[in-house]
């Protein structure tokens, strides 16, 4: 589990197809002597695991699946990345609970510089649509964010300069695909009213 507070941007170092699809070779200031092999680890959302470390980097591999239905597939050498390690008990939970666990793509529509922030609008993939809600949680490429509004298939988001900053938000053009995740709160409440 995760929260959504990115605390590092890392880079792409490597990237090899495999026999098990594709391995990427992540570089992060983080101490990898803390690193454990198999530790979860989300990147722009997605949760991976770690397969193989050194100083400043760890691998991990990702499949075919994962590749299809996220926007991995199109990382290359140098492609800079939202991270966050998993969460331990006790951690402050500073964003919202977060899986790790990509619902869909979405794309992002316009970019407004808005005083020193940025209202961003995303347009959602039907029928992810319908799971986001007015100052509900969404995770955008593993960042943790309170939507502003919602019309019909889009939705607007605004970050905050140091938002901006810290992540790789402040790199989005408009065009550019973004990982989804919904709040898992709505997705279950979603599942119960369609069973009941």
């Amino acid at each position: 589990m995760f929260t959504g507070i990115v605390t590092d941007i890392g880079r792409v170092r490597s990237v090899r197809n495999t026999d098990r699809d594709r391995r990427y070779e992540i570089e992060t200031v983080w101490d990898t002597a803390t690193i454990d092999l198999g530790a979860s680890i989300s990147h722009a959302g997605c949760c991976l695991t770690v397969t193989e470390k050194g100083e400043g980097w760890f691998a991990v591999e990702v499949s075919g699946e994962t590749l299809s239905k996220t926007k991995l597939g199109d990382w290359a050498e140098d492609t800079r990345v939202n991270l966050e390690r998993a969460a331990k008990l006790g951690d402050e939970l500073g964003g919202h609970i977060v899986s790790g666990h990509v619902d869909g793509l979405g794309e992002v529509i316009s970019i407004t510089p808005e005083g020193g922030s940025h209202r961003i609008v995303v347009e959602a993939p039907a029928p992810l649509h319908r799971f986001i809600a007015p100052k509900g949680s969404i995770t955008v490429d593993g960042v943790s964010l309170t939507v502003n509004g919602v019309q019909e298939r889009r939705f607007d988001l605004n970050i905050i300069p140091h938002t901006w900053d810290a992540t790789t938000l402040g790199g989005l053009k408009v065009g550019d695909k973004v990982n989804l995740e919904i709040d898992m709160l709505a997705r279950y409440l979603a599942r119960w009213q369609e069973t009941a």
